[in-house]
This record gives C-alpha cells, structure tokens and sequence, in this order.
C-alpha cells in the first residue's frame, strides 16, 4: 500500500469530514489496487468512499461525484454485502444520502444502548 499516505496527504478533508460525521477514525485503504476511503463503524459493517466508479481520483478537486456504500462484512468468508449506497455532488451529503437510505430499507440496527449510533441526533445541546 505504497500510496496511501500520497492519498491520505490529498484527501486530508475527506478524511477529516468523514471522521468527524461518523465520530470515528477515516483511513486511506487499497481495494484491489484502487484507492477509497474507509470508516468501520459498528456491527461488522463499514462505509467506504470514492469519488470515482474505480476509487479516489489522483485530482481530489476534479468535479466529480461522491459514491457513498455501507457495506455488512461477512464472517464466513463470502463477499462483503451492500447495505445501501448513494452518490451526491458533496461528500457529506452523499453520506447523509446512502445513511437515509440505510435507514429506509431497514437496514439500521437497534441496540439496548445506542451510545456512538451515527444516525442518532445529539439532544445535549
């Protein structure tokens, strides 16, 4: 993974965006020899994003389209399923797209304690 800290130095506000949505750490990973990038998140799963159909583009600022996926890791070793995906002109929004939709099929978990759900509002404010 000789790139990833190429990738991790141009994508320096992805990563710093998508960490700070999902309250969790972003990092650059090679996925069959393209780039994207990746935040695990709870119960086996992870989201991963790109800004093109391949992985991330040499050109972050190149005017493209976000491509947001959840994916559910598989435990028995059979490929990894898509939960739900969706693309937007922004990052963030393409996440909050792809998180809508995660929400809409009935994907989203309910947990006795939800204490890091990235979909939960915080009301201490």
């Amino acid at each position: 993974m000789p790139l990833t800290v190429k990738y991790s130095e141009k994508y320096n506000d992805a990563l710093i965006a998508l960490a700070t949505v999902t309250q969790r750490p972003a990092n650059i990973v090679n996925i069959a020899g393209d780039y994207a990038i990746r935040v695990d998140l709870e119960y086996n799963r992870y989201a991963i994003a790109t800004n093109t159909l391949r992985g991330l583009s040499d050109d972050p600022d190149a005017n493209g389209t976000w491509l947001i996926r959840f994916f559910q890791s598989s435990t028995d070793g059979e490929q990894d399923q898509v939960l739900a995906e969706a693309t937007h002109q922004w990052l963030i929004d393409a996440f909050d797209c792809a998180l809508e939709r995660l929400e809409a099929e009935g994907n989203t978990i309910v947990a006795d304690a939800d204490f890091g759900d990235i979909s939960r509002p915080d009301t201490t404010l």
